[in-house]
């Protein structure tokens, strides 16, 4: 049945151009909503710039500009990725709107009349020299725990140990490099402690509109002991955002009206179309649905869920989440080779359709990471689009054009082993499946089915043998029905296809003549005439892509980032000695609950037993995939009692000093051959 849907991807913060995981994100949401509109359904798709907060503030500032004039320069790039990937949002907007402020305050006044705003007196570190409160990863000083340098205001990257910033030792801003002082300042909170809270997510998270794994962690973060933390949703001026209502100097954190900028843009798209905007959500019918990275479920399923529930407004029907993207099993390296440029590869040329089929023929509706592997992209896409399925209208079309001038013969009915149309009849066979996957996101699974039906039309089409039946003016019948039935066979596939390929759809059906937009509903209002075939696509050329992860050119200034800080103190050799580094296997990991930077590692260094070592990795690693690996273990170092229990250890990575900038930890692995136990020297 028709549905009426509200869809929105993740926001993207307006500090930076897209990257590659924003255009997974939309290209994901993109063949869904197009999915939808093909079966009728009316879709409002629309996007915004997440555009506050104290990066931007302080980024505008460095550039010279307001930040109003910093956000208006970011977001005047966005056309030309979402264009050029054929991205069908309806409307894109920006927090930083008057619908996001009427919106946000109004839901903060709702929330405060039903009792769930409270306020208490924190403490804060505040830099003298700029005048502000600063945030935990603006504050940077000696470890509390290990006494490591200039490690930042919540966690510290040597050891894993978490702390407050009011633990750390010679504390400096990183922005003035001035000493900051301890100052007291009234914050607010959302009780997300209230009972009632608790009593709905644990309903809403578990009714069914999560996936699987979604929903098993909020129930892990809803189960735990302690329960749900108020959540502080204030910052104090200087900071840019929208005013906290009645409280002068006080502004929203930007995480609670970065959200709301979902219902801002859609109200702003429906003041452009005459649409009522309350009317809209008042209708029981309207499902909201959000697509969403994993590393941002917390806000999307406890926050932004009570949010709405207590002020008054819908809740999500849905929120879709997905995993990150890699490149040949790596993370998102420049220097290495393994950066994956959206606007490069359109700069170059590259086929946007290319890189939307071979993401959709890798995303499923469960949370999984997706691996781009440049060997695979060109063997698929050579393979699949162009091997099976263009490859059905350029056979077949040259025949209908020279002998038939185009037109296709009459479609026959089944009449058994006798049917003239058995490709047509294959294909349409596949329709529910395919549409199935397709509605359901698992696009990976529709392809393949489509492919199938692909294999299956090429292979009756190769049978026929129709370049020998022409020559056989006996057979012109048969020679008209074969390719006929390719052809329309080819038809079918187009529309299924139409959701990943939008371009190539359009093409497809102007030169078939068929009804567009194109709707699931008329696909078997099949071909009568096809106009003289031009070439709908191209080959990869792997000499292309290559360029596209080009390393940088040594004779010009490089992109290879030094490590970002300056060379300890000497050592001697004596002083090195005293360090035992050990090889060790990872025989277990886990995420520890409660720490967002945490995971434990169960350790085998060769001595018998096994040692568990807490270290801050959880940004990098999934625990299951370092099960068996190899890593170095500082095997003398005091075991240290945490919050989280005592680490027998620590395991070394690598990492820049300033990780906004160049993020990525990377665990030193020794190589194969090398055994538990070894000492390294």
């Amino acid at each position: 049945m028709p549905r009426q849907l509200f869809v929105t991807t993740a926001l993207p913060y307006a500090n930076a151009a897209f990257h590659i995981g924003h255009i997974m994100e939309y290209i994901q949401a993109d063949i869904w909503v197009r999915t939808q509109r093909m079966l009728g359904s009316t879709v409002h798709f629309v996007g915004a710039d997440d555009a506050h907060g104290a990066p931007i503030m302080i980024a505008a500032e460095k550039a010279g500009k307001t930040p109003q004039a910093f956000v208006a320069e970011i977001a005047a790039g966005r056309k030309q990725y979402l264009d050029g990937f054929h991205i069908s949002f309806d409307h894109w907007h920006t927090t930083d709107s008057p619908e996001n402020v009427e919106l946000s305050q109004d839901i903060y006044r709702r929330l405060k009349a039903n009792g769930f705003i409270s306020s208490k007196v924190i403490e804060q570190f505040f830099d003298p020299v700029k005048g502000m409160f600063l945030p935990d990863r603006y504050i940077k000083g000696e470890c509390p725990k290990c006494g490591a340098k200039d490690q930042y205001g919540d966690s510290c990257e040597v050891c894993g140990s978490v702390y407050t910033p009011t633990e750390l030792k010679n504390p400096y801003s990183t922005l003035t490099g001035a000493t900051p002082v301890l100052k007291q300042s009234e914050h607010f909170f959302f009780r997300l402690s209230d009972p009632r809270c608790l009593e709905f997510l644990r309903s809403w998270t578990q009714d069914g509109r999560l996936q699987t794994e979604v929903a098993n962690k909020a129930a892990e973060w809803l189960n735990q002991d302690a329960g749900l933390s108020d959540w502080d949703i204030s910052r104090d001026a200087p900071y840019f955002g929208i005013p906290i209502p009645d409280a002068p100097g006080k502004y929203f954190y930007v995480w609670l009206d970065a959200p709301v900028g979902y219902l801002a843009s859609l109200k702003s798209y429906f003041a452009l179309k005459n649409i009522d905007f309350e009317g809209f959500f008042a209708d029981p019918a309207v499902e909201q649905i959000h697509f969403i990275g994993k590393d941002i479920i917390y806000f999307h399923t406890l926050f932004w869920p009570a949010m709405l529930k207590f002020s008054g407004y819908k809740t999500p029907d849905s929120v879709f989440v997905h995993g990150f993207l890699t490149v040949s099993g790596e993370k998102m390296s420049k220097s290495r080779g393994t950066g994956l440029s959206p606007l490069k590869y359109l700069e170059l040329g590259l086929n946007p359709e290319w890189l939307r089929y071979y993401l959709a023929a890798k995303l499923n509706a469960r949370v999984e990471d997706v691996d781009f592997n440049p060997e695979d992209f060109v063997a698929r896409v050579n393979s699949d689009l162009i091997g099976k399925y263009i490859n059905i209208a350029s056979r077949a079309s040259g025949f209908l054009t020279k002998h038939f001038n185009g037109e296709l013969s009459a479609w026959k009915e089944r009449a058994g082993a006798e049917s003239l149309s058995p490709m047509t009849f294959h294909a349409l066979a596949a329709k529910e499946r395919i549409i199935d996957a397709l509605q359901g996101r698992d696009f990976g699974r529709a392809l393949r089915d489509i492919m199938a039906v692909a294999d299956v039309v090429n292979q009756q089409y190769d049978a026929a043998k129709p370049w020998e039946i022409a020559k056989d003016p006996q057979q012109r019948e048969r020679l008209h029905a074969v390719c006929s039935d390719a052809i329309r066979a080819f038809s079918v596939l187009t529309y299924f296809l139409s959701p990943v390929l939008p371009h190539t759809a359009e093409r497809v059906a102007q030169w078939l003549g068929l009804v567009t937009p194109l709707r699931f509903a008329d696909l078997e209002v099949l071909p009568q005439k096809i106009q003289p075939y031009s070439h709908l696509m191209q080959r990869i050329d792997p000499l292309v892509l290559d360029k596209l992860f080009e390393l940088p050119d040594a004779s010009v200034t490089p992109e290879v980032i030094p490590g970002g800080e300056a060379l300890a103190a000497e050592i001697k050799i004596d002083d090195f000695a005293k360090i035992d580094l050990r090889v060790a296997k990872i025989v277990h990991a886990e995420i520890v609950t409660g720490s967002d930077k945490l995971l434990k590692l169960t350790l085998d260094a060769g001595e018998g037993r096994t040692r568990q070592v807490f270290s801050g990795i959880k940004s990098a690693y999934q625990p299951e995939d370092l099960v068996g690996k190899l890593t170095v273990l500082v095997a003398n170092l005091a075991p240290r009692k945490m919050k989280f229990g005592v680490s027998e250890g620590m395991v070394l990575a690598a990492s820049h000093a300033d990780e906004k900038a160049y993020p990525g930890i990377y665990l030193l692995d020794p190589q194969a051959g090398a055994q538990p136990g070894m000492r390294i020297r």
